[in-house]
């Protein structure tokens, strides 16, 4: 039976996939033919494919590496973990997280410049490397401000770098649009091409233009530059905000067709579902390889202990890092399984929005802290109040990462019919499902807080416990969420539920695209 779920889920996909082909294709014929000889003669136009992958995998890379200052902090035994943290919470975490935000905001823009421009030359090719290359040098510029934060160099560095990269992405507009081959297919034959132009420059201007005001107050007033940049961080969503109150204030204003489809800023503008799943899995495979470095580096005994201490047994000295080992392959169960909840959500989810982007970025920047409990959680002796309180954060930071990824499911319900496979919508038959297998790490995580609250003597194999079960408790959900729901059934409705007509099994059936057209 699941084999056959599966296999109609995977149908569901392929149908799409060639149902947007078809689509393209049938549009790019169209518009080729309309174009001359002499327009086309003398360029060679490649498939963004790699570049844009190239491009997630440095930026994934760029915003989970920051995390190693963080992780990497050292603690004294005698020094207490809350002193500690609250010292790390205003300088390193802060730093972390404000820089995590900064690089997916600029990967966001990066997405939505190429849902318009879908093929590249070798022009536009070196453009998005200078692009790149500012970009992942963006996390040093924020470090010196956060660092030296009465000193104007830093934010004048931060400030340079943006402008930049908006003049570099505005060439690549104007480049595109001089090039309409190199635009998307529904650009290319749109007839407002000019007024498309306007707006996507519009839109990307102004945020160097912010950033030239702020350099100017950094001269004048310092401290109120950074209100500037982090006006300009959330610009997006004040506009939307400012413009729903009009909206009510003076009545429903409809938008033209135009400005909705591309740098809308809405929170239901499309994003690639492809590049946010390309930049999720960096993020996991970043963080999962991280855990190994530190047990490659820290974890491997010195031949001259082993000979001398250990009398020449390996497996006598590696058995002072058991803590360690048992942490390493705890946490790489932990980011194991939270990347195996994001692919089952991603795998019903049809259509990607920017409020999902929004969610996915802050569960992504918890999985990013993993590497930090991982150092935590074996960091200090045992019974200590600093080992329950490393544990009580790993706690946290698995909460929030798998809460995150539940308000993802929870954004896609409220357009369930553009965003979801019919199976995991609202009444669909692996709703509970879902429902259970996204709500099993934010439960576990607090059950297991809330346990070594009370019983702080046993925190740490509380901890690895639930580490343990949480992988059997996946592969027995499904059996667990069906005696669940027969059970509610037997409980608060006795008579059986009426059976679906064969007309209605056959519309469970249908691709996504069928039941919505």
């Amino acid at each position: 039976m699941e084999e056959n779920e599966d296999s109609e889920i995977i149908e569901h996909h392929v149908n799409e996939d060639m149902e947007k082909k078809g689509f393209r294709t049938t549009h790019t014929h169209l518009f080729l033919e309309s174009v001359t000889l002499s327009e086309r003669e003398g360029y060679s136009t490649q498939s963004s494919h790699r570049l844009l992958a190239y491009s997630d995998a440095l930026i994934s890379i760029i915003a989970t590496v920051m995390i190693l200052p963080v992780a990497h902090t050292k603690f004294q035994d005698n020094q207490e973990l809350n002193e500690s943290l609250q010292h790390l919470l205003t300088t390193k975490v802060a730093v972390y997280l404000m820089t995590f935000l900064i690089v997916t905001v600029a990967w966001a823009a990066h997405i939505r410049l190429f849902q318009v421009i879908e093929r590249i030359d070798d022009c536009l090719a070196l453009l998005n490397l200078a692009c790149m290359m500012l970009i992942t040098f963006l996390p040093y510029t924020f470090s010196l401000m956060a660092t030296f934060p009465e000193n104007i160099l830093g934010i004048l560095l931060f400030c340079a770098c943006v402008i930049v990269i908006g003049l570099i992405q505005a060439v690549i507009v104007v480049y595109g649009f001089s090039h309409p081959f190199l635009l998307n297919d529904q650009i290319q034959i749109s007839e407002n091409q000019g007024f498309y132009k306007r707006h996507i420059l519009k839109v990307i201007l102004r945020v160097p233009v912010f950033c030239f005001i702020a350099i100017i107050f950094s001269f004048i007033f310092f401290p109120l530059s950074y209100v500037v940049l982090a006006f300009v961080t959330f610009l997006p969503y004040i506009s939307q905000s400012l413009k729903w109150c009009r909206s009510k204030a003076l009545g429903q204003m409809e938008e033209t067709p135009d400005s909705m489809l591309f740098y809308s800023y809405h929170p239901n503008e499309p994003l690639s579902k492809d590049r946010v799943e390309a930049f999720s899995d960096g993020v996991y495979a970043i963080v999962a390889t991280l855990l190994i470095l530190d047990i490659c580096e820290d974890n491997v005994p010195d031949p001259t202990d082993v000979q001398h201490k250990f009398n020449k047994s390996l497996i006598e000295a590696l058995q002072e890092f058991g803590p360690e080992f048992l942490a390493y392959f705890g946490s790489f169960a932990t980011v194991g399984l939270l990347w195996f909840v994001h692919h089952s959500l991603f795998l019903h989810v049809t259509k990607t929005t920017r409020l999902m982007g929004l969610f996915n970025t802050f569960s992504l920047a918890f999985v990013g802290g993993l590497p930090l409990a991982y150092e935590l959680t074996h960091e200090f002796p045992r019974n200590s109040r600093n080992e329950l309180e490393a544990i009580q954060i790993s706690c946290v930071i698995i909460f929030f990462a798998g809460v995150f990824q539940l308000a993802i499911w929870v954004a896609a319900l409220f357009g369930e019919r553009e965003t979801l496979h019919p199976y995991v919508r609202y009444g669909g038959r692996d709703h509970a499902f879902m429902f259970a297998k996204l709500a099993l790490y934010p439960c576990v995580s607090l059950g297991t807080f809330f346990v070594t609250c009370a019983l702080s003597k046993f925190s740490a194999p509380v901890f690895h416990l639930m580490q343990i079960v949480v992988p059997f408790a996946f592969l027995l959900l499904r059996l667990l969420v069906r005696v669940g729901l027969a059970l509610l059934r037997r409980l608060f409705c006795p008579t059986p539920p009426a059976t679906h007509s064969a007309l209605e099994e056959e519309d469970l059936r249908l691709p996504f695209n069928d039941l919505v057209t």
